[in-house]
């Protein structure tokens, strides 16, 4: 008993000298409010559907070729059967093709997210640090997804620890 109450009351004094100010911040509810951002988020939704009708559409011909096929191979000569697995082989690559365009890593859907809402998201960033300075806040977490959204370079030891590494 005596140890934890020691290890209490040293906790709680290292506490003191080492104060820190902490704040948390909700992105989504700070995004939300801001027009720009549910415009963009508006207009990316448009593309994502537009895009979305064009692969569903592709991959419906895909099924259709791949039905027919099924329906006529027992009676499709070798040679005919051939050349309709490869035009089906050829239109799923195709459909597979077009939705990675749109929605890969580097897709068109990334491109307009990075040109619609980076812009906002700096702005918000901007302002976050900004606050977190002139508040003096050493830490600010996203209360939503619990990220570290600001850190006070006080605190950044990482080239000491790179020190060690490298020596």
């Amino acid at each position: 008993m005596k140890r934890l109450i020691f290890t209490l009351a040293l906790t709680m004094l290292m506490g003191v000298s080492f104060a820190q100010k902490f704040a948390h911040v909700d992105t989504e509810y700070i995004l939300g409010k801001i027009p720009a951002y549910q415009q963009a988020q508006t207009k990316l939704d448009n593309y994502s559907k537009q895009w979305q009708q064009e692969v569903e559409a592709k991959f419906n011909e895909l099924d259709e070729m791949y039905k027919k096929y099924q329906a006529e191979a027992d009676i499709l000569p070798e040679a005919t059967k051939t050349k309709r697995e490869n035009e089906i082989i050829a239109k799923e690559k195709e459909a597979k093709e077009l939705q990675k365009k749109y929605f890969g890593n580097d897709g068109e859907l990334a491109k307009k997210r990075q040109e619609l809402i980076k812009p906002i998201q700096d702005n918000v960033y901007n302002a976050l640090k900004s606050v977190a300075t002139e508040a003096g806040y050493d830490y600010i977490f996203d209360k939503v997804t619990g990220d570290i959204i600001y850190a006070s370079e006080k605190y950044d030891e990482s080239d000491v620890v790179l020190k060690k590494i490298i020596k």
